[in-house]
């Protein structure tokens, strides 16, 4: 038996292509995933080694607020002078360094804008001369306060050489520095792992970088001859006390790594859920083909019967078959993921990662274990439905010429009903309901349950459906065979309409969210906020882009300028609890360029300890007019703070507002984002060039008005459509595959019928329109029951975030037509090769075919 399902297996080249092809592509993206985050977690592995390889003993204080990898940036605290002496008096220390270090240095390159970075930090350092890392290519390190020296990558990327007059962004608005140096790493590096690199004399970066003079971010130790780091680590960690982090060279490496570990992680759980999805179609392709399969075999399948097979191993022979289908798919989809990982890996190098040196490509076991596991098993458990329903073909089918007999939908529409039910309560709970912390789980599983009943109860509709939809083709008589070829098995049409109607349902449904959004967004925005001006850039980099604060004072003192005001933001604890909090330099402007009015209290000028808060904040935790807070910022001493006011949520930006003073302490500590109010009658055309013109020396900014600057905010979400479809296009490359792969094993199917048609007048032309018609009907109507199943989706997710400030409800129509035009083309292109070999058939020997 066994080898009779191997030597049929091999007979049928073609069918084993097609039904792996789906496997080998879903796999592809679970091995990329793997060796692309492999890749770079050993990439980055080596980079933090590198860096620490200077570094026995690190010692830093502790930070105020600690900030996880997706909740902002960690702000340093700096160390003071006294602590570098107290650790080289440590015994066992040969040198002690403080060192000047901090995120934020942003060089202004030779086209006057600002260097970007998608990732990497923009340190600005203190230049501690030439070690065993550091070595000095051109020039020499900054000597006076007016110098400069940068790594290599920075000087390449801004255009600037020794010699130039460079600005540079830091703690304070743009100062001019004279480059003086230009240096680079041993191996040749121009960086390490991307990192953009400004040093400065020490005086200069500790008043930049840290706020202050005389303060350190850390200090780098050194050991003495025969003494371990982890023992002056206990020596130095006992004597500085509980305020600091101590830990080895190799430590700090460690922790580093670890922390880019959760942004590798989620970026491996987004892969490997689109993955998800492209396997999940697959299984409806698989499960066709398989179907397809037993259906030309049941003249075979019946004669092994006859011949002593049981029901066992007739089951065991399907099986057989999809073990050796998901094990070539499986080492296929592996050795493609690999392809992928690595090109992954080399895009985020020199694109996202700005020049990081990548790890040899190594194919981890976590790769290769799933891309079998996974092959072997969806391709198995797509093909035990087929293999029960060849193990019912009767012996006597063997005896005579049958056809598969067309079921009834009864039991597989009642299936659907519950199963649809159970998903639909699923979501209801996720989205209405309360899941506590397995909301995301419940609304994923729900989606997940409700496309596979909505999948077994397409055969149902598929008839009425397919029909209709064929009628637009009968005006030929191709036209009308195609369409009754399309519907005559509700089930193949409905399974190969399925695996469409996933892809094209995720994209609607996202689509739908993220344009009510927008519009939410925009009629929001426009409602609230009353500036015809606004002060604000793009995010480019970890940190926000900032101006210079004197900005505001001087566009409010423009001719025909009501009020202008200025908002920084940052991090802080507020009573224990982390929170992002803002800050105004005019309480009361800001008030204005808002329209808002005090819900309790006054919205008038802000105390250096006084704070207003929005109502549901107050309401949440019982706070009102009069009630004191404790605030800690990301830098200095914690403060309580008088409420003074509260305002209706959204009526002004954020839920805390702070003084200007509080800035002082914030990670950031120039403004954000400006707003500025124009007298009734003023020209915003002659107002908004002078507005402008003040930010000549803050190019990280710019002043536009407010329609403008609503729909730049808007237009984020319109990106994050995009790089969605681009994810799922596997998932609706399945699909085509799935509609290619039926046609093709209909027409070896009904190799006879289309001889008989060609031998009473079918012209090859009219066979190959018939064909094409049966694909343009299958594919629209995957888009069709897509597009509705989506907007369905969409609706019920956009009602559920409607206390979240999704009010408005949009059905994109415009793109939902363009799917369904698309899936007509994606029909006809789908039909071009099982057509053509249709065309060809010979006549004689298709009407001889058994």
């Amino acid at each position: 038996m066994l080898r009779a399902t191997l030597k049929s297996l091999l007979a049928r080249k073609l069918r084993l292509i097609l039904s792996g092809l789906a496997v080998v592509l879903g796999v592809m993206f679970v091995a990329g995933a793997f060796v692309v985050t492999d890749t770079l977690s050993r990439s980055f592995d080596s980079v933090f080694a590198s860096a620490y390889s200077t570094t026995d003993v690190g010692v830093s204080a502790k930070p105020k607020i600690e900030v996880a990898e997706f909740e902002g940036e960690q702000v340093t605290t700096p160390l003071a002078a006294s602590v570098v002496g107290q650790v080289k008096g440590v015994p066992g220390v040969e040198k002690a360094t403080g060192l000047v270090e901090a995120d934020g240095a942003r060089v202004i390159g030779s086209d006057g804008k600002v260097l970007t970075s998608m990732g990497p930090p923009r340190l600005g350092v203190a230049w501690t001369g030439m070690d065993s890392l550091t070595e000095v290519r051109e020039g020499r390190g900054p000597a006076a306060a007016d110098e400069i020296a940068v790594n290599a990558a920075v000087a390449k990327a801004a255009g600037i050489k020794v010699g130039d007059r460079v600005g540079v962004l830091t703690l304070e608005p743009k100062k001019e520095f004279t480059l003086v140096g230009v240096y680079g790493y041993t191996g040749n590096r121009d960086s390490l792992g991307g990192v953009q690199e400004v040093a400065f004399t020490e005086p200069v970066a500790q008043k930049l970088m840290l706020g202050e003079t005389g303060v350190y971010s850390s200090i780098r130790v050194q050991a003495a001859d025969g003494v371990t780091p982890a023992a002056l680590r206990d020596r130095i960690a006992s004597t500085v006390g509980a305020g600091f982090d101590t830990k080895t060279g190799d430590q700090l490496a460690e922790d580093s790594a670890a922390g880019l570990q959760e942004g590798l992680s989620f970026f491996n759980n987004i892969l490997l859920g689109f993955a998800g999805v492209a396997l999940f179609v697959g299984i409806f392709l698989i499960l066709n083909t398989f179907s397809i399969i037993i259906a030309q075999r049941t003249r075979e399948l019946a004669m092994m019967r006859a011949l002593g097979a049981s029901r066992r191993q007739v089951i065991a022979s399907v099986l057989v078959e999809a073990v050796v289908i998901g094990l070539l798919a499986a080492t296929l989809g592996l050795a493609a993921g690999v392809g992928v990982g690595a090109g992954l890996a080399y895009l985020f190098g020199t694109l996202g990662g700005g020049g990081l040196e990548l790890a040899p490509i190594g194919v981890p076991l976590a790769a290769v274990i799933s891309s079998y596991a996974v092959g072997v098993v969806v391709t198995v458990l797509a093909a035990v439905l087929p293999a029960l329903r060849a193990s019912r073909i009767a012996p006597i089918a063997a005896m005579q010429d049958v056809a598969t007999p067309d079921r009834p939908l009864t039991r597989i529409t009642v299936a659907g009903g519950v199963v649809t039910a159970a998903g639909a309560a699923a979501l209801g709970v996720g989205l209405f309901g309360d899941a506590g912390d397995a909301t995301l789980w419940t609304i994923l599983g729900g989606v997940l349950v409700s496309f596979i009943g909505i999948a077994l109860l397409t055969p149902l509709i598929s008839k009425p459906v397919v029909s209709g939809i064929g009628r637009l083709f009968s005006w030929s008589l191709p036209g009308r065979l195609g369409r009754l070829n399309s519907g005559r098995n509700p089930r193949r049409t409905a399974i190969t309409a399925a695996a469409l109607m996933v892809g094209i349902a995720l994209v609607t449904g996202v689509t739908v969210v993220m344009d009510s959004a927008k519009k939410s967004l925009k009629a929001e925005a426009a409602s609230v906020l009353k500036a015809e001006v606004i002060i604000s850039g793009d995010q480019n980099g970890p940190r926000p882009p900032t101006y210079d604060p004197a900005v505001v004072g001087r566009a409010a003192a423009i001719p025909g300028v009501r009020a202008a005001a200025g908002l920084w933001n940052d991090q802080v604890l507020i009573n224990g609890e982390k929170h992002w909090v803002d800050a105004t330099d005019d309480l009361a402007a800001l008030t204005e360029t808002y329209g808002a009015t005090a819900a309790s209290g006054t919205l008038a000028t802000l105390k250096d300890d006084q704070i207003a808060v929005s109502v549901p904040e107050a309401t949440t935790y019982g706070w009102q007019v009069g009630t004191k807070v404790k605030i800690q910022p990301s830098r200095g001493d914690p403060r309580d703070y008088t409420i003074v006011a509260t305002y209706a949520e959204d009526t002004l930006p954020g839920s805390y507002l702070l003084p200007l003073a509080t800035t002082r302490d914030f990670g950031v500590t120039q403004p954000v984002i400006g707003f500025v109010r124009l007298d009734d009658g003023a020209s915003l055309a002659q107002v908004l060039p002078q507005v402008k013109a003040l930010l000549a020396d803050s190019p990280e900014v710019s002043a536009q008005d407010a329609t403008a600057f609503i729909d730049q905010q808007a237009a984020s979400l319109d990106m994050v459509i995009t790089m969605i479809q681009i994810l799922l296009a596997l998932a609706i490359l399945i699909a085509v595959l799935g509609v290619i792969n039926t046609l093709a094993l209909s027409v070896l199917e009904r190799t006879r019928e289309l001889g008989l048609l060609r031998a009473v007048g079918l012209g090859r032309a009219q066979t190959m329109r018939m064909v094409t018609v049966e694909a343009v009907v299958i594919s629209v109507f995957g888009a069709l029951l897509g597009v509705v199943v989506g907007a369905g989706l969409g609706t019920a997710v956009t009602r559920a975030l409607e206390s979240d400030g999704i009010t408005e409800l949009v059905l994109p129509w415009a793109r939902m037509g363009t799917y369904l035009v698309l899936a007509a083309v994606v029909g006809v292109i789908a039909a071009v090769l099982p057509a053509i070999r249709a065309a060809r058939l010979n006549v004689l020997g298709a009407i001889a075919h058994d």
